[in-house]
């Protein structure tokens, strides 16, 4: 196994100790380092082969994480793009995915998680944090199998993806926080997913929604 990354962050004390944990894991190369997401663009155009994963921090200088999501999967669609940051609400969250990032890890995830959040996105394309007791074998097999998706349901998963809160969804959809509250609950049942970053993850690699 030979899995290339690159990292983007404008922490260097950061960045250079990510990279040291990264190159010990088993398999793993780190191949570009960057500071910002212009940096980084420039650096991988420069590979004569590009990065398996890319890790990149959310708020960084000359270019951040969004812009240079937004880039690297317009010009390497196959790539593997995963956020990494201290953030954790819901509006940051969901500018990454929206961006092209198919995972969003925090900075203080414990290294043994990391090591298996880069398998998972090598082997798999796509990482669950918010469901650690998600088999996600068991959950791509069963993506074929997936249960009617109703209307309205769609409706909401729309604006789930944007940076709208619950009660301000409700109120787009003429609704009470009540049903807002239901048709979240049977879209973590259908998704098989415990939080709205999985919801919208999964809502975007099934196509349910387009941005």
């Amino acid at each position: 196994m030979n899995i290339n990354i690159a990292i983007a962050d404008d922490h260097q004390l950061f960045l250079k100790s990510l990279s040291l944990l990264i190159s010990s894991f088993n398999g793993f190369h780190i191949v570009a380092e960057a500071i910002n997401g212009k940096e980084l663009l420039d650096k991988i155009a420069g590979l004569s082969v590009p990065p398996d994963i890319v890790l990149l921090d959310v708020n960084m200088p000359v270019m951040d994480g969004a812009k240079a999501t937004a880039a690297l999967q317009k010009a390497y669609p196959d790539m593997k793009l995963a956020a990494l940051s201290m953030k954790d609400n819901d509006a940051t969250i969901i500018t990454m995915l929206k961006a092209g990032c198919c995972a969003y890890l925090l900075k203080d995830i414990h290294p043994v998680e990391l090591e298996k959040a880069l398998l998972e996105i090598h082997k798999n394309g796509v990482y669950y944090n918010d469901a650690s007791n998600v088999n996600y074998r068991r959950l791509l097999l069963q993506s074929e199998q997936k249960e009617t998706i109703t209307g309205r349901e769609k409706e909401f998963l729309s604006f789930a993806c944007s940076d709208l809160t619950y009660k301000a969804i409700a109120q787009k959809m003429n609704v009470s926080e009540r049903t807002v509250d239901g048709y979240r609950e049977t879209l973590f049942h259908k998704l098989n997913v415990q939080s709205r970053t999985g919801m919208v993850l999964e809502a975007l690699r099934r196509q349910l929604v387009s941005l």
